[in-house]
């Protein structure tokens, strides 16, 4: 901030040189063109009364009236006081005193002086005010970002009244308070899995300690008889069973807890969506030289979450982008009962037909990857967000195409 005075300090400085050198042009400019007519005046006179020969008496009653900056003539003494400025020149072999008096435009002067004098005034005051109410609030939140990133997110951002940082502010709270929902949860997720998977290791004890219990009496000869024999492996296959329902229930727990999926409930304009994704895509695939083409469509009110919309289309364009050939992508918009019907269709596809029961789950990743870097989660979460809104998502393989439709529910 010590920078931003030394700037104001610099800036007014620099408006009163300009100030300064301006009243010494028009000083200059001003006397030079008076000094110049009154001489003129004066030559002009002379000129007259040489011309006419006129005698002393005629040449000190001339009236002057006529010109602009001569007062009076009369004969020149040393030791007359003359109380105007004057020159001498000499007349028919005699010494004359000229009194001329020069005239300054003053109050353009005064007025050129108000005005430099307002504009310096208004810099300054301008320049407060951006200094209080833009560099100084701003000043005070240099450090809000630090503590964030540091996971200080119990202390409440302080309220900024500012019209420029107010909303920032409120945003940035937001955020913080976001950041420390999602940070308790994760603890109490962490722990609630910590939990289930110390119950179900004790769970699975019991079954395998009965599996090796029975293995072994089996590799020792134990059962001597086939019934007893058979009676060994149903009991061995019916606590593979229980082991098998435990890790079924791991991976279902692990799949349905390990995103934080929220939705809130709510209305928007599909048109609204539409907007925003060519908004956003327009220019990026314009770089990569792929055509956009986005279909028009009517105003229609959509039931759901504007925001996990928007983030489920660009999931899906991403993807487009990533796996497609990379000529054109078109979005277009049918209706379907209760429903409009979003597709999003890429040219270039090389996904089998049969893999697309399975894009759709968690980690699942196709042969058309190519080692290409992805974590197989972007068609799964949008699979959940689009269910978690009453709807639903489902992807086509057509010749040279790939095609994901969402299904979302009118309003």
């Amino acid at each position: 901030m010590s920078k931003f005075r030394i700037f104001i300090i610099w800036i007014v400085f620099a408006e009163l040189l300009i100030i300064l050198i301006g009243n010494g042009l028009y000083f200059q400019k001003n006397s030079s063109v008076s000094g110049k007519l009154y001489r003129v005046e004066a030559k002009r006179v002379i000129d007259g009364i040489e011309a006419n020969n006129l005698t002393e008496k005629e040449i000190l009653s001339l009236d002057l009236s006529e010109y602009e900056t001569l007062i009076g003539i009369s004969v020149f003494s040393e030791s007359d006081k003359v109380k105007n400025e004057y020159l001498v020149e000499e007349i028919n072999g005699k010494l004359y005193c000229i009194e001329y008096s020069v005239t300054r435009d003053i109050s353009t002067f005064i007025y050129m002086n108000i005005a430099l004098g307002l504009m310096v005034v208004v810099t300054v005051v301008v320049l407060i005010y951006v200094y209080n109410k833009i560099i100084k609030p701003f000043h005070s939140m240099s450090n809000l970002s630090y503590e964030l990133a540091k996971g200080n997110l119990s202390t409440p951002v302080k309220e900024e009244k500012s019209r420029f940082f107010g909303r920032f502010m409120w945003g940035m709270d937001m955020l913080r308070e976001k950041l420390e929902d999602n940070k308790t949860k994760e603890l109490e997720f962490q722990k609630e899995r910590k939990t289930l998977i110390l119950s179900l290791s004790h769970d699975i004890k019991t079954p395998l300690s009965s599996i090796e219990l029975y293995s072994k009496a089996m590799s020792e000869g134990v059962y001597d008889t086939p019934e007893k024999m058979n009676e060994a492996l149903d009991v061995i296959s019916k606590n593979v069973k229980e082991i098998k329902g435990y890790v079924d229930e791991i991976v279902k727990t692990s799949r349905e807890d390990f995103l934080n999926l929220e939705v809130m409930p709510g209305e928007f304009y599909l048109s609204d969506i539409m907007k925003i994704t060519k908004e956003y895509y327009k220019d990026k695939l314009s770089s990569i030289h792929t055509e956009l083409k986005v279909d028009d469509c009517l105003e229609c009110l959509i039931s759901g979450d504007q925001n996990r919309m928007i983030e489920v289309i660009q999931n899906i364009m991403e993807n487009a982008i990533k796996y497609g050939d990379g000529k054109w992508i078109h979005i277009s918009v049918d209706e379907e009962e209760d429903c409009k019907l979003i597709h999003i269709e890429n040219s270039g596809c090389s996904l089998k037909e049969e893999e697309l029961p399975s894009i759709f789950d968690s980690f699942y990743r196709g042969t058309n990857t190519n080692n290409k870097k992805g974590s197989g989660l972007g068609l799964y979460i949008c699979r959940n967000l689009m269910r978690k809104m009453d709807g639903d998502i489902y992807a086509t393989v057509k010749p040279e195409a790939f095609c994901v439709t969402v299904v979302a529910r009118k309003s």
